[in-house]
C-alpha cells in the first residue's frame, strides 16, 4: 500500500491513503476506477496522528505525484468538520 504523510502546522502528522488501496494492486485499480468521480478524482482517505478525526478528501488521481504538501494540508485542514457524522 502506497501511503503518504504530510504535518499540519499544529504538528498533527496525516497518512494520507487512496481509497481500496490496500487491496491488491488488480483489485485496488479496478475500485479505484469504480469510485473515481465525473471530474477524474479519487477518494483519499488522510488519518491523523492525534485526536482529530479522519478526513476524506476527492483528489486528482496524481495526487500522490503532483499535489504540493501544502496544498494537502489546506484540504484536508478544509476537509475538517465538513466530514459526515457516522451513522449506526
Amino acid at each position: 500500500m502506497t501511503q503518504r504523510e504530510v504535518t499540519d502546522t499544529d504538528n498533527t502528522t496525516w497518512t494520507c491513503v487512496q481509497a481500496y488501496g490496500t487491496l491488491s494492486n488488480g483489485n485496488a485499480e479496478k475500485a479505484a476506477e469504480m469510485t473515481e468521480d465525473t471530474n477524474g478524482d479519487v477518494t483519499v482517505v488522510c488519518t491523523p496522528s492525534g485526536g482529530a478525526q479522519t478526513v476524506r478528501l476527492q483528489l486528482p488521481k496524481d495526487w500522490m505525484e503532483q499535489t504540493p504538501d501544502e496544498e494537502l494540508v489546506a484540504k484536508i485542514s478544509g476537509g475538517q468538520g465538513q466530514q459526515q457524522p457516522a451513522q449506526n
